[in-house]
């Protein structure tokens, strides 16, 4: 469990957490009609049960023998020891040695950005940290566009942003440019983009495919909201609408409630999910 693993690097007591959520269980009680209440009540103690049971411990996400682990290692050392030409200079290798851009987002930047949200977890590093290792990948990525929009365009076009307030964007950057990869035109939003900038975005450009970003689960409402408000557009009314982010890789069944017509947890299953959209 994410918040006991939190806590425990943190050295805060957990019964702060388990109190907490007992607090918020009786809240509810109280605010919800009985049918939710009660619902809400067994989610709550079923994480309590959890909670007790749940191991601390959360093993790495890059290891020497998973493919590209070697590059892998190198990159998030020097990510993390502050180094970014090293870390540039041993992607730029890598690519000149014929090492496949999509395999290098898949096995080494997103495996790099998961280790440190485990370091960060772990309270083994500071946010600062976070922030210049995110920041060194967003660099190293755009030396790598030279190499990116090359493909041959297939007419598709796809445009990716996050939703409400969501700062994390860096998945969905990445997930947009495998589609640009295969020949799609992409444009890439960013983080914090408002619903009507959104929508406004899918009619301008005749999207076939919006794929939406949540990394926090108070962000699927927004997520909901753009996909009614699409709906609800003479002109975008027929865009697909792929979804990601942690709070669907919890629930996967969850892109179908916030009426998506797709979910992928990974840039390769969101351009394998996109072709079948477009496909069907």
């Amino acid at each position: 469990m994410w918040a006991k693993v939190l806590f425990t690097n943190l050295g805060l007591p957990l019964e702060w957490l388990s109190g907490s959520l007992a607090c918020v269980q009786s809240a509810l009680a109280e605010a919800l009609p009985q049918a939710e209440a009660v619902a809400a009540a067994a989610c709550i103690q079923s994480g309590l049960n959890a909670l007790e049971t749940a191991s601390v411990d959360v093993p790495p996400f890059i290891k020497p023998d998973q493919p590209l682990g070697t590059l892998a290692m190198r990159y998030h050392g020097a990510v993390l020891g502050g180094d970014r030409h090293g870390a540039s200079r041993a992607i730029l290798e890598a690519v000149e040695s014929g090492t496949p851009i999509k395999d290098i987002y898949l096995w080494v930047f997103q495996q790099s950005q998961s280790e440190l949200g485990r370091l960060w977890e772990l309270n083994r590093i500071s946010v600062a940290q976070e922030h210049y290792a995110t920041a060194v990948t967003q660099m190293v990525m755009s030396q790598l566009y030279a190499y990116v929009f090359t493909a041959k365009r297939i007419g598709r076009t796809l445009v990716a942003a996050c939703v409400g307030e969501e700062l994390h964007e860096l998945g969905v950057r990445m997930v947009a440019d495998f589609f640009e990869m295969e020949g799609w035109d992409t444009h890439y939003l960013g983080a914090a983009t408002p619903t009507a900038s959104i929508v406004g975005q899918v009619r301008e450009r005749g999207a076939d495919l919006l794929l939406l970003s949540a990394t926090m689960s108070y962000r699927v409402g927004a997520v909901a909201e753009i996909v009614s408000a699409l709906r609800t557009d003479e002109q975008t009314r027929t865009t697909k609408v792929l979804v990601g982010g942690y709070p669907f890789n919890l629930a996967p069944e969850l892109w179908r409630r916030v009426g998506a017509d797709g979910y992928a947890p990974d840039a390769g299953a969101a351009l394998e999910v996109g072709g079948q959209l477009m496909a069907a």
